[in-house]
């Protein structure tokens, strides 16, 4: 427990000074945050009635609910298993990241994109991703559970196949529906295996 409290310190701190360093310094870079606002900027302009409900599905899938959902699934599955040290895994991982970037977007304030966004969300809440981030904890934390306890042979290509293709869509479903930029997808990256590698 001290262990991955320590983690989480230093894995928020220095997710505060890389989004101090984006918002203060990189995107003053000439050019290089009109460059951020075109993708979002083209994806509204694309924008159909089955991409929104398409990316309603690739947003939820890392969203609060889901999220909540299979952490309480994998908490019960283990409990009754005994394997307590397993099921803790998961759920640690995701509150490193989970706190990381709460921790984050309180004193980083980027806005989010100017385009219609489809969700009520705070609009200085861009910067770093917390679906992203939350999707390669989770995802690629139930994958390292199931490979290395239970699948073998061609299940561990599979889960693995379906653990990294989950983060990119969320990262385009999250820029579609106007809710983040490129720059603050690509953070979320970093913290979500940061949030395993503190656990592990």
């Amino acid at each position: 427990l001290v262990a991955v409290v320590a983690g989480y310190v230093i894995l928020a701190l220095t997710s505060i000074v890389a989004g101090v360093l984006v918002t203060e310094l990189l995107l003053d870079i000439d050019g290089l945050e009109s460059l951020d606002e075109r993708f979002p900027a083209w994806l509204e302009g694309e924008r159909t009635p089955g991409w929104t409900d398409a990316s309603y599905i690739g947003s939820e899938i890392s969203g609060g609910m889901v999220v909540v959902g299979l952490l309480i699934l994998i908490a019960i599955v283990m409990a009754i298993l005994r394997r307590w040290r397993i099921g803790a895994f998961v759920v640690f991982a995701v509150a490193v990241e989970s706190g990381t970037y709460r921790a984050t977007t309180l004193l980083v304030e980027r806005r989010r994109p100017e385009v219609e966004r489809l969700e009520n969300l705070p609009v200085d809440a861009s910067y770093p991703s917390g679906h992203t981030a939350a999707s390669i904890a989770l995802y690629s934390g139930i994958a390292l559970l199931l490979t290395s306890r239970l699948a073998h042979g061609p299940w561990r290509v599979a889960i693995w196949v379906v653990a990294l293709a989950i983060p990119p869509i969320v990262a385009l479903a999250r820029i579609y529906r106007g809710m983040h930029h490129p720059i603050d997808v690509l953070a979320g990256v970093p913290i979500g295996i940061a949030a395993i590698l503190v656990v592990l």
